[in-house]
């Protein structure tokens, strides 16, 4: 969904902050690295600590870099196999640190160890979908698209946290059981697909 409709128009955005980037002689690989830490710091000095809305405006702000380090490999013509395989590994540290952090104030600080458990379905689902589109290309498969991809998972979570923070009642728990629904639902829609590539392949 979004990641064929709204990364396509950020693309159009970012790619001169990206070039401007290269010419100051900054790496894709560098910026996928400080995009990376700075989340993860965020994510985990603010949600654990309840300062909810603070720490949304902060990981959204560096998720970004995840936008820009594309557009400067573009611009750069610096695109390589290991830029590829950094980004996507620091794509499953930031998603761990996430739900991870919002996961320990739901049990530790809050106590409620059932937007907690949803959480942490939700850390694996994350973890669990990308895997499934690794392994499927490894073995010369496909396995794109579903309902819940990177970007759809980040807006639920963060929108819910977001709104959580200014006290809107409520819609941290229909945002995440939302998310435990879509991704769980995702798993099975990238597992489907596989499936059915193979048997096509087979024939």
């Amino acid at each position: 969904m979004l990641n064929f409709s709204a990364r396509a128009t950020l693309a159009r955005l970012l790619d001169p902050v990206g070039a401007g980037l290269v010419r100051l002689g900054l790496s894709p690989n560098t910026v996928t690295l400080v995009g990376t830490l700075a989340a993860i710091a965020a994510a985990l000095w603010f949600f654990p600590r309840g300062e909810l809305f603070a720490g949304t405006v902060v990981v959204t702000l560096f998720l970004l870099f995840d936008l820009l380090d594309g557009a400067m490999a573009r611009a750069g013509e610096r695109a390589t196999a290991f830029g590829g395989v950094l980004d996507a590994t620091c794509d499953r540290l930031v998603d761990g640190a996430l739900f991870g952090a919002l996961a320990w104030w739901a049990l530790a600080v809050e106590g409620d160890r059932a937007l907690g458990a949803g959480l942490l379905i939700c850390l694996v689902c994350a973890q669990v979908i990308s895997y499934v589109k690794a392994r499927a290309e490894a073995n010369g498969l496909r396995a794109d698209g579903g309902l819940a991809e990177r970007a759809e998972r980040f807006i639920v979570v963060l929108v819910g946290t977001g709104l959580h923070g200014l006290g809107v009642p409520f819609v941290l728990d229909v945002a995440v059981w939302l998310l435990v629904v879509l991704s769980l639902l995702t798993v099975a829609q990238r597992m489907v697909a596989v499936r059915t590539e193979h048997r096509g392949a087979q024939r």
